[in-house]
């Protein structure tokens, strides 16, 4: 396969640096992902930029060269053209339950419900939640700060009304103190 350095980072960057098949990215690997052919060449698969999928070694492995030849072959999943909610749903243990067949049989030939994986999608479940907390705790911090500066602002105006009130009730009292 020779893909040109240009058309590499084109892959890399249209797919955020992960496995468009699992969703590992190259910092969760330590280093970069490899290009597949999701036809392969070896069936007609070209090296053009919409049959190149950036792919873990683990997904690429797995898929070979598999590609279905007739109807009554199962469809492998295609990431480039395809939703992944439309085929797959993740479960809260981590498990992926495949939605159609072609999701099913991406499942099993690709090991999508393998242990690492798993782990995986729970890690990065447990990073989001992790950073929605952030952020959370963050407008929370923001709000408070807003709130402070609202009652500073409110003790000052009320300081300043409380000397209005005391300089008038003491014209009040020397007004009344002269009509005597």
């Amino acid at each position: 396969m020779t893909i040109s350095k240009e058309i590499r980072e084109q892959v890399q960057q249209r797919a955020n640096y992960a496995c468009e098949f699992c969703g590992v990215r190259e910092t969760d690997v330590g280093g970069t992902l490899t290009i597949d052919h999701y036809q392969p060449q070896s069936k007609g698969g070209s090296d053009k930029l919409e049959n190149l999928i950036y792919s873990c070694a683990c997904c690429n492995q797995y898929k070979q060269d598999y590609w279905n030849t007739d109807e009554s072959s199962p469809k492998l999943w295609n990431p480039r053209s395809e939703l992944y909610e439309k085929h797959f749903i993740e479960l809260e243990d981590g498990q992926l339950v495949a939605l159609t067949l072609t999701g099913e049989f991406t499942c099993k030939r690709l090991r999508l419900n393998r242990p690492p994986l798993i782990a995986h999608r729970l890690q990065r479940r447990r990073q989001a939640e992790k950073t929605r907390l952030l952020e959370q705790y963050q407008d929370v911090v923001l709000s408070l700060t807003q709130l402070n500066t609202q009652l500073t602002n409110l003790v000052t105006e009320q300081q300043d009304l409380l000397k209005q009130q005391r300089d008038i009730l003491r014209a009040l009292l020397r007004n009344q103190q002269d009509s005597f």
